[in-house]
């Protein structure tokens, strides 16, 4: 008995001098940083706007974002810009319009919860008309306007007054168009891209006042001689009213000396004048268009 218990003390005081050894044997679980818990990944509380246009800032509202980080949309990498501990921008880069993932990846390779992004199709910007304004009788390389702006692609379409018309794309920053034979007045000016993706649109105005830029002695006759007004935006059936008497035009009658206002073109008129005296007079001559669209009043010194 002596001997069994002599044998069992030792027993355990080995099995006590062994513990600590046993121990420091155990495998321990090692973290790998990269795979940190949601918790401590970068965390998205808000994404301003939710869709957006490429080229355009998105704003991104959230925590754990660390010093370096970017933004992914889909496949797609992009820089961000670091704000604040709680604040990151990135533009949204020239891809197709359509669904994509968004998440967030820290520079220590961390990669946050995806949300939904929107890319919206271009929309097309129209800036301004070069020129803005064109006269009613304006001919051939005269009626060309240049639409200007930017986000225009080789199917855009220019519409005018919410009809398509036939228009060149020179660059993503310019659209040349011809101006229909159409009445004056404001006219509405549109750029779309396909899909019905509209730009706002742009007043052209046609101008149908007339002008008189000046007047010209012209051929002499017998009884009468000729009066040559050039200028823009004569009609047909312009009338001439000279001292407030009219002459020609639509429902005129001839003065009694006979005097015609005769249309050569848009831009010139022949006023056959009957004077009853060789001598210089000083009379006012002013062209009226059927809309009873008045030019300038002018001073002429004639017989």
């Amino acid at each position: 008995m002596k001997n069994a218990a002599a044998i069992l003390i030792i027993m355990t005081f080995c099995l006590a001098r062994s513990a600590p050894l046993f121990a420091a044997d155990r495998p321990q679980r090692v973290i790998n940083p990269a795979a940190s818990s949601q918790d401590t990944a970068p965390a998205i509380l808000s994404i301003i706007p939710a869709q957006a246009e490429p080229g355009e800032k998105v704003t991104i509202f959230g925590s754990n974002f660390g010093a370096q980080i970017s933004a992914f949309l889909g496949s797609v990498e992009i820089p961000a810009r670091v704000i604040g501990a709680k604040q990151i921008e990135f533009i949204v880069p020239q891809l197709d319009a359509g669904l994509y993932a968004l998440y967030l990846k820290r520079g220590d390779g961390v990669v946050g919860r995806a949300y939904n992004f929107s890319v919206l199709p271009q929309r097309p910007v129209l800036s301004a008309l070069s020129p803005d304004r064109i006269n009613s009788c304006a001919q051939g390389g005269e009626r060309d306007v240049t639409a200007a702006g930017r986000n225009f692609v080789e199917t855009s379409l220019l519409f005018f007054d919410n009809a398509s018309i036939k228009s060149r794309v020179v660059s993503s920053a310019a659209i040349v168009f011809r101006v229909p034979q159409v009445a004056g007045g404001l006219h509405q000016i549109m750029v779309k891209n396909p899909p019905e993706n509209a730009s706002v649109a742009l007043a052209l105005e046609i101008e149908t006042r007339p002008e008189v830029s000046q007047v010209t002695k012209g051929d002499e006759y017998v009884n009468y001689y000729e009066l040559v007004i050039d200028g823009k935006n004569f009609q047909q059936n312009s009338a001439l009213y000279v001292d407030g008497q009219r002459v020609g035009g639509i429902g005129g009658q001839d003065a009694a000396a006979r005097e015609k206002a005769i249309y050569i073109d848009c831009g010139r008129l022949i006023y056959q004048r009957f004077p009853y005296s060789p001598v210089v007079k000083e009379f006012r001559l002013q062209v009226v268009n059927p809309g009873n669209e008045g030019s300038q009043v002018v001073n002429v010194s004639a017989p």
